[in-house]
């Protein structure tokens, strides 16, 4: 299991970062000390809500209320950020635009003025799953790589997460200064994977990590994969966005032109069909771009961990002020299995 200088069984153990560090340890078998819970607030029209205080916030560790030890609210933390691409046989209608979006969304993240506070890496997946650019802080590498793929396969999903957990290039201070965050580009399913849903979602939760989705299901389909991209959002405290879903939401009548491609008023291929799918991937990189920069991060040490739960709940609330959607990982593990 890839586990950061900084990660002890699912949550941060600060006194023991140093005999880590000196040791060189990747694991360490201890109890949990202090958990971490990053946590996205957006009002009724989904805006992000960035001006509350700790005092707004209550966190429940399995329905009992706990101090709060640490709290920080500042935009553009560090963070290294996992771009695990789609690359399967699915995603050939629209590949360039989702490579492009792709790019756009590492420029975004990794920008190429400013300080360094963003790394990030690309890991590409279809019949097998591969770290295609290691960690780096520059945009360059993944972009120049992203150019050059071409889809065709299955889809190794898990396998992908796996990877992102367990090998590649860690930053110093993961996961805590640097947190990190996977953002998956694709439609969700998975059709060649040796691993399964519950080993990547426990190895998620347990390396700290904040699941995104960019679902690549173009408008008026359904995919099974669907479920695989709420349910590893949901659980790590992330969230899924469709950029081709509301597509036509704004023409009128688009099932009443028959037509050999499909019954569609904006036609492929044509000037109005391209600024609206441009339209909606721009709206889903700054979706994207929003939750990953805009998150308040809260520290805890649990009151008491002695019924051994193998996974424990958390739930976080801002009871004063009404209307209010908020996101956070559903849990975590406090000790090694």
């Amino acid at each position: 299991m890839l586990v950061g200088p900084a990660l002890l069984n699912g949550a941060p153990f600060s006194s023991s970062l140093k005999a880590a560090q000196a040791t060189k340890t990747p694991n360490l078998s201890v109890s949990v000390n202090e958990v971490i819970v990053p946590i996205t607030v957006t009002d009724e029209k989904g805006k992000f809500v960035s001006d509350l205080k700790q005092a707004d916030f209550r966190i429940y560790d399995e329905n009992k209320e706990q101090k709060i030890s640490y709290f920080n609210a500042e935009r553009e933390q560090p963070v290294v950020v996992g771009f695990l691409l789609d690359m399967s046989n699915l995603n050939r209608l629209h590949w360039k635009t989702f490579s492009e979006a792709t790019e756009e969304l590492v420029l975004a993240l990794l920008p190429q003025e400013g300080p360094k506070k963003f790394s990030g890496y690309l890991i590409t997946y279809s019949t097998t799953a591969e770290v295609s650019v290691d960690t780096v802080s520059s945009p360059d590498k993944i972009q120049e790589k992203i150019r050059k793929l071409k889809p065709g396969g299955g889809a190794a999903l898990f396998d992908a997460i796996y990877l992102a957990c367990t090998n590649r290039k860690l930053v110093r201070g993961e996961p805590i200064e640097p947190r990190r965050v996977i953002v998956i580009i694709g439609d969700g399913h998975d059709s060649a994977s040796k691993k399964g849903m519950e080993e990547v979602l426990e190895l998620a939760q347990r390396n700290l990590v904040t699941i995104f989705g960019m679902s690549t299901v173009a408008f008026g389909f359904k995919a099974d994969g669907e479920k695989n991209l709420m349910r590893l959002a949901e659980e790590t405290g992330g969230r899924v966005v469709f950029p081709l879903e509301g597509l036509y939401k704004d023409i009128s009548g688009y099932l009443s032109t028959p037509s050999d491609e499909g019954n569609y008023a904006l036609k492929v291929g044509t000037g109005q069909y391209a600024a609206e799918l441009a339209k909606g991937m721009f709206n889903a990189v700054a979706a994207i771009q929003g939750e990953v920069t805009t998150q308040y991060i809260i520290r805890y040490v649990p009151e008491s961990t002695d019924d051994r739960k193998s996974f424990r709940r958390i739930r976080v609330e801002v009871p004063n002020i009404p209307g209010l959607k908020v996101r956070y990982r559903s849990g975590y593990y406090p000790a090694n299995p």
